[in-house]
């Protein structure tokens, strides 16, 4: 059951697996035209996580699922979607949490860790390796995409897949081609370097999107990076090596607190 807190004028969906029950708390980001359902629950990671004791919390990105929708690309800089998520930490009284991001979540949880190290235990970035730092977000021709009257037209693969994947959500197509264009802030290679909470970057093996793992891991001085052998940006989501992976990682930390 998703619920709803109040933040820089927009109203913005949330699930809180345990209520505010025990637990050490993990903060989910989904990615770009995604959804809490799609990104965490159909791929069972609010299950492993509850099964592992964690207290699940999730956003849903503004422009996204059941938050609200505004079409200003100004509305979607990284640091205002980074802001979302301590917002929530803040309305739910949770000092420090877990932070996994996926695609666009990661780009989002990579800034939070940035701007709010104190309330990152651990980060877990999936689909995003080195275009954190050498690219600025998704192609624009995606935005296009989204726009385009007739999807038939669409040749790009890219774009094509992001045109059906959103439509498959039932997304709002001009709150995301906005979100594509306002989205677009990398961080430096020497943010990157800053970034000094452990970090686990997974990325497919076959992602052409998100750009390599171990150069950014190289970067970040507490990162290591894990493999998704053989799965590319769609399929790299709920593959059970990943979970498994940062699930130990998880552990790991929470077991060194």
């Amino acid at each position: 059951m998703l619920k709803y807190f109040h933040h820089d004028g927009l109203n913005l969906a949330y699930l809180d697996r345990f209520d505010g029950g025990h637990g050490m708390p993990v903060l989910l980001i989904h990615g770009f035209a995604s959804s809490i359902a799609t990104n965490w629950e159909g791929p069972a990671w609010i299950k492993t996580y509850a099964a592992a004791g964690y207290r699940v919390v999730a956003i849903e990105n503004r422009g996204h699922g059941a938050s609200d929708k505004p079409h200003d690309p100004a509305a979607y800089d990284t640091n205002l979607m980074a802001g979302d998520a301590v917002a929530l930490l803040d309305h739910l009284g949770i000092g420090r949490a877990f932070v996994q991001g996926y695609s666009m979540g990661a780009r989002i949880s990579a800034f939070l860790a940035l701007r709010h190290p104190e309330r990152v235990r651990a980060l877990a970035l999936g689909g995003l390796g080195l275009h954190l730092i050498e690219g600025v977000g998704l192609p624009l021709g995606i935005a296009e995409a989204l726009e385009v009257e007739d999807k038939s037209t669409i040749t790009d693969p890219t774009r094509r897949m992001f045109r059906l994947f959103a439509e498959a959500n039932r997304g709002d197509l001009a709150a995301l081609a906005a979100c594509i264009r306002g989205s677009r802030q990398a961080l430096t290679r020497e943010e990157a370097a800053s970034i000094r909470v452990p970090t686990i970057i997974c990325v497919g093996t076959n992602d052409a999107i998100a750009g390599p793992p171990q150069p950014l891991a190289a970067v970040m001085p507490e990162a290591r990076a894990f493999d998704i052998v053989g799965r590319d940006h769609n399929l790299a989501v709920g593959d059970k090596t990943h979970r498994a992976a940062v699930l130990a990682f998880f552990d790991s930390e929470r077991g060194a607190l």
